[in-house]
């Protein structure tokens, strides 16, 4: 049986930036809102609250777990984890939190997304009602302190104490989080924006379809008019929008809920039988991450217990002194991250811990595509990881590995360190060191741009800097797939300010006179 619901806003995906701009939009009593959202509830789920148990998330009940296509220069056992729960990543990562830098939003601005660039985006990161702060004095464990001592002294980068304070090139030291430090409890996208709403019940005009999966875009002469969801008793719901749909599903799910609709490349679409709705070559195209790879030390003996989440520091570092950022990171993990260099034979230390050598601005570029018309198969994934032309992104990680040596031989850190694991010491050669670096190769879950904002003449850009779908109306989206680059950063704050500045671009278009449509008066769950 079908049934239909009718709201002003339909928002597809309660994750980082559904639930900024639902908990947005209903702040106006008159405007009716719901959000669509494939998985349960985190309310009253210590396993998904408590921040340090994010590791036990990756590859459960709660991921929907997407497999990576066979990559010949990189890693075909990567995972990519994309959470099914309310909040979405913010409920699934470490929730390390970066303000985008100011030559990241710059950089879209000149990509063609014009009303992005850092002067007119600092002001959300301000508006963000999330709990950013500092890794609290009590979770800074002593041999991440010395890591932030030796890579000061290894490589005369500064101290940083609050890395949004101010932008920076590089720096060392403990990261700012979305938590409270008093319980480790994350305060994450829907803990700040959904969960005082759902405990006060002071927005009855915000409803929550949760365990709901939306499949397809209802479309028509050109608008979108609503959501095809199905419940988690298998019935098949039409939800109506009277306003607008936002669709905030995520870098994989937000372009596989558009070409099962019938949008996207034509050509790919009919060769799956999926009728074309609307030619947009750029769905799926210009797919980005943040690709890492690891080295491992065993530490002399256990190491203190104290932590956030057990990568509580970093270092950032310029090579290049024309970069506008860093173009080499490393998270320094308190736990020994082998499980892709024993594929290569090595073996897991009782006791130690990883650097983690990242490329800020990747270079590489892969693609999202369908493998079969039944929205139910997951799409296929290629990164084309390590394919970039100069090959920069290999390159980079040669470098992180050698870098990351010249930590570990620096006092205080030096003193812990029992011997390299992986790759090993003799490991020297920049041959050996790449082909180590790429085979290990993992991501930290920053899948982006699928459904990249760019200018009108931009052929593949498949949003407009109102975050419009082009050629379709009643139809935006919000969420990482909207990134034209990758900022040099973790994106999760970037993903959150898109979702306010999202907000106000619908309140900005709102009628004077608008009212609610919603005739259904479904209870907030």
């Amino acid at each position: 049986m079908t049934r239909s619901h009718g709201y002003d806003y339909v928002v597809v995906g309660g994750g980082t930036a559904g639930s900024v701009i639902a908990s947005r939009l209903a702040e106006d009593p008159d405007t009716s809102v719901v959000v669509i959202e494939g998985g349960p509830s985190d309310v009253d789920r210590p396993e998904v609250l408590t921040l340090r148990r994010w590791l036990g998330l990756l590859g459960g009940e709660l991921d929907y777990d997407y497999p990576t296509t066979e990559q010949p220069r990189g890693n075909s056992h990567i995972r990519h984890s994309r959470a099914r729960v309310l909040g979405g990543c913010s409920s699934h990562n470490t929730l390390i939190s970066f303000k985008p830098l100011p030559g990241d939003w710059d950089e879209w601005a000149e990509a063609g997304a014009e009303g992005w660039d850092s002067a007119a985006m600092e002001p959300y990161f301000g508006k963000l009602r999330n709990n950013i702060v500092a890794v609290d004095e009590k979770d800074r464990n002593a041999i991440a302190r010395d890591f932030v001592d030796a890579a000061q002294q290894a490589l005369g980068v500064p101290r940083v104490e609050g890395f949004n304070k101010a932008p920076f090139h590089e720096g060392v030291g403990f990261f700012d989080l979305a938590y409270h430090p008093e319980d480790n409890k994350r305060s994450s996208a829907s803990v700040a924006y959904l969960h005082p709403h759902m405990a006060a019940g002071d927005r009855p005009n915000l409803h929550l379809m949760l365990e709901t999966w939306a499949f397809r875009l209802e479309l028509s002469d050109g608008r979108a008019t609503g959501v095809w969801a199905r419940t988690a008793d298998g019935e098949e719901v039409l939800i109506e929008a009277g306003r607008e749909v936002l669709v905030c599903a995520g870098a994989v799910d937000t372009p596989r809920l558009l070409l099962h609709s019938g949008v996207g490349p034509a050509e790919d679409l009919r060769a799956l039988g999926i009728p074309v709705v609307h030619d947009l070559p750029g769905v799926g195209e210009n797919l980005l991450d943040h690709p890492e790879s690891v080295i491992v030390w065993e530490t002399r003996g256990p190491i203190p217990e104290n932590s956030a989440m057990d990568s509580d520091a970093g270092l950032f570092v310029r090579r290049d002194p024309t970069s506008r950022g860093p173009d080499l990171m490393f998270h320094f993990y308190q736990i020994p991250f082998t499980d892709n260099p024993e594929r290569l034979g090595y073996t897991k230390p009782p006791h130690g811990v990883s650097m983690t050598p990242n490329i800020p601005k990747p270079r590489s570029r892969g693609r999202l595509y369908l493998t079969s018309a039944d929205p139910a198969e997951k799409p296929a994934l290629d990164f084309r990881y390590f394919t970039d032309e100069d090959d920069y992104d290999g390159r980079t990680l040669v470098e992180g590995i050698r870098t990351a040596r010249e930590v570990a031989r620096t006092e205080p850190l030096a003193g812990w360190l029992k011997r390299e694991v992986c790759p090993g010491p003799e490991i020297t050669s920049d041959e050996e060191l790449s082909e180590y670096a790429r085979k290990v190769a993992h991501t930290v879950y920053h899948p982006a741009g699928t459904c990249r904002m760019g200018a009108a003449d931009d052929e593949l850009a498949v949003v407009d800097p109102e975050l419009r779908i082009r050629g379709l109306a009643g139809i935006r989206i919000a969420d990482a797939s909207v990134f034209p680059t990758m900022p040099a950063v973790n994106p999760m704050i970037g993903v959150l300010m898109v979702g306010e500045k999202c907000a106000d671009l619908l309140r900005a278009d709102q009628p004077a006179d608008a009212r609610p449509t919603s005739r259904d008066g479904g209870d907030q769950r």
